[in-house]
């Protein structure tokens, strides 16, 4: 499986895993810096996902991308 098909809810699982990881900070340097790049590497995909979803709800409800993000203000 490669990253891009990594269910949504499954790297958030991971993200929060290795949040957690980071956050009690015992973990070896070497370690650490491995986590927070894969944990980059998820939130990056994270975020592309999100905004794929958000284009097509926006394009099934038919409005541009402007029109959708002045709805919220």
């Amino acid at each position: 499986m490669t990253k891009k098909e990594i269910p949504f809810d499954e790297a958030m699982l991971q993200l929060e895993n290795i949040v957690r990881q980071l956050e009690q900070g015992d973990v070896p340097l070497e370690n650490a810096i491995e986590l927070y790049q894969k944990g980059m590497e998820l939130s990056k995909l994270c975020s592309e996902k999100l905004q794929s979803a958000e284009k097509q709800l926006v394009s099934f409800m038919g409005e541009s991308p402007e029109e959708a993000g002045n709805a919220n203000e």
